[in-house]
């Protein structure tokens, strides 16, 4: 009985090393793959040859991008990092002696932040190969902004501590990630165009993506003054003055001062005039409403109460639970 228990055993052993993952078939393999942190794809991209095509490929690492980094990546991330990938082949081009004068055209892919310099690293050092990844693979950006190496355009609520005049605002920023304390690194121009300043330690309820794809030094283009009704919720421009970028307030349509707010005879949605409220600033307050023109709203203000540009309206209710989330404690004055 012994002896037949040992070649068992042996059998059980040889087969035992006779197979291994690759013998699996390719959609149980696939399963498994999907269900890997990005950590694990990693370390089974070290493996072998095979698993490593597997585990880098853009397919896999989409959904983690989207699943993780979906919420404060946006077109003008996107667009930084293509211009990187794109400039680091022409630096490769510029040290063989080719194409000296492409380096200039592909500047002018550059999202306007001009008064910063991008500085993005391989983000290879977290994944060890013994060939490079393509620079441009959805990995190489997922790690980049995973270990900060990778600056990028997003938008920053005020918090109320610190900023309690801009409460219910937010900011254009380029921020890098911090894995050890996961939480957001922001720098942005504290006057005008000149300068740096920088925020540390911002969670992640205080990060998203643009909600539109245009500059914070250019007029935002309003495509809805014809669609606002009493009620409404809505972001408005607004900068200190003209060397500022704008930020954005959040504020909602109210009623003219000829109207009762019944919304049977209420015609404040035919009127010319718009009213908009930031009924988080106490009544009386300069901050508390002001008025555009819905045929002609262009840029409007002075420089005392700073400038309104232009105007988009909330449709998500996500964002308008967000706004809501971040409503004072107190009232301001």
């Amino acid at each position: 009985m012994s002896l037949v228990r040992k070649n068992l055993e042996n059998v059980e052993e040889s087969h035992e090393e006779e197979l291994s993952l690759m013998d699996l078939p390719e959609l149980t393999l696939e399963c498994i793959l999907e269900k890997l942190p990005p950590s694990s794809l990693c370390e089974m991209a070290n493996v072998c040859h095979s698993l490593r095509e597997r585990c880098v490929s853009d397919y896999l690492w989409e959904r983690h991008m989207k699943k993780k980094w979906g919420g404060v990546i946006g077109q003008a991330a996107y667009r930084e990092w293509k211009w990187y990938v794109v400039s680091k082949g022409v630096d490769r081009d510029l040290k063989h002696g080719k194409q000296k004068g492409l380096l200039m055209r592909y500047f002018s892919l550059l999202w306007p932040f001009q008064w910063m310099k991008v500085k993005v690293d391989d983000a290879n050092d977290i994944c060890k190969y013994k060939s490079s990844l393509p620079v441009d693979s959805v990995m190489n950006w997922y790690l980049a902004i995973e270990n900060g190496s990778f600056w990028f355009p997003a938008q920053v609520y005020n918090r109320e501590n610190g900023h309690i005049g801009f409460m219910l605002s937010c900011y254009d920023a380029e921020l890098t990630y911090d894995s050890r304390t996961d939480t957001f690194q922001a720098r942005y121009p504290p006057h005008g165009r000149r300068g740096e300043a920088r925020e540390c330690g911002i969670p992640w309820k205080r990060i998203r993506a643009p909600p539109v794809d245009n500059s914070p030094h250019d007029l935002y283009i309003s495509d809805c003054l014809y669609d606002l009704h009493p009620g409404d919720h809505i972001e408005i421009q607004w900068r200190r003055n003209k060397e500022f970028p704008y930020g954005w307030w959040y504020g909602v349509v109210g009623h003219l001062e000829s109207c009762n707010g019944n919304e049977n005879s209420c015609r404040c949605h035919i009127s010319d005039t718009v009213m908009l409220e930031f009924n988080h600033y106490t009544p009386g307050s300069r901050w508390r409403q002001t008025s555009i023109n819905r045929k002609d709203h262009r840029e409007e203000g002075n420089e005392v109460d700073g400038f309104y540009g232009g105007i988009r309206k909330i449709k998500s209710e996500n964002e308008i639970s967000i706004w809501k989330c971040m409503w004072p404690s107190e009232v301001l004055d």
